[in-house]
């Protein structure tokens, strides 16, 4: 069963070939993870040594965790971060026992993962935001792209329908009003009076590197790859996502540990104020935290 889910899983991604997290998102090359410290699941490790594994993207969820494991050392928990650069291998990870927890995705990529590859596997809270940008080297907003302008985006299919309510809010498009703009697709758009060009079947991670050779009028990139090139998406995005949106990056866990006293700890020490702060000061808007 595992490998179906497997090669279903790799499958999709290359045939979507994007966080991470997804982050649906792409792969990549599927690396390995950059550390392998076991495959203890939370019971053993509260049973054993309290030892618990999570899986991260390196920006900002594995700094984030950084932050935290002195005070949960301070409990005697030992916390171990694998990570990863791409969506895939954590969801993998996970289910295969490697891990006892992960952190790189949103919940609309998370839903439809479990949906897609039979995962059983439980949202155990958000933790933070990670607002999706648009970013141009040519314009300085997007109420000036011209007639045809070409807009890149990357194949992360759960981020499109983010993409699709921004340009509408700035009135560029309009979406089909009967569907839900999180399953939004670019099919839906009804109106589009400029003529934008989208191309979409970019690697999320490629996203920096594209805007950075200017490949075209506007790149959407995920905050998260942002940072990680010290792009500041507070001060480069010519549009930003809302605050309000529905896509918190959570910590996902197998269903059997959903109501693990560990995961409970960790949940509460990423949503605690100090954690908060850290996160405000750290990326000055980039990435924002949530209680829910």
């Amino acid at each position: 069963m595992k490998k179906a889910i497997r090669l279903g899983l790799l499958s999709s991604a290359f045939l979507l070939a994007a966080c991470g997290n997804g982050n649906g998102d792409t792969a990549g090359d599927s690396p390995e993870p950059a550390e392998d410290n076991g495959t203890e699941t939370t019971e053993e490790a509260t049973e054993e040594s309290q030892v618990l594994r999570v899986g991260a993207t390196n920006v900002p969820h594995a700094e984030i965790l950084e932050f935290i494991q002195p005070t949960l050392a301070e409990e005697g928990i030992e916390l171990k971060i694998e990570t990863y650069n791409d969506y895939v291998i954590p969801n993998l990870a996970l289910s295969d026992g490697d891990i006892d927890a992960n952190y790189f995705q949103h919940v609309p990529y998370f839903e439809t993962q479990v949906e897609e590859n039979d995962f059983d596997f439980a949202n155990a809270g958000g933790i933070h935001i990670e607002p999706l940008g648009a970013y141009s080297n040519r314009h300085d907003s997007l109420e000036d792209l011209p007639e045809g302008a070409t807009i890149l985006a990357s194949s992360s299919v759960a981020d499109h329908g983010r993409i699709l309510g921004i340009l509408q809010d700035a009135g560029l498009i309009t979406v089909d009003d009967s569907i839900d703009l999180i399953d939004a697709s670019f099919d839906d758009i009804v109106e589009n009076e400029r003529n934008l060009q989208f191309e979409y079947e970019y690697d999320a991670a490629l996203m920096t590197t594209l805007y950075a050779q200017d490949e075209g009028d506007v790149f959407f990139i995920n905050s998260n790859f942002a940072v990680d090139q010290d792009i500041s998406p507070v001060e480069e995005a010519i549009a930003l996502e809302s605050s309000s949106s529905p896509y918190a990056n959570i910590v996902a866990v197998r269903s059997e540990d959903e109501d693990s006293e560990l995961i409970a700890r960790l949940v509460e020490v990423l949503r605690a104020e100090e954690t908060q702060e850290f996160i405000l000061d750290t990326w000055d808007g980039a990435v924002l935290p949530v209680d829910e």
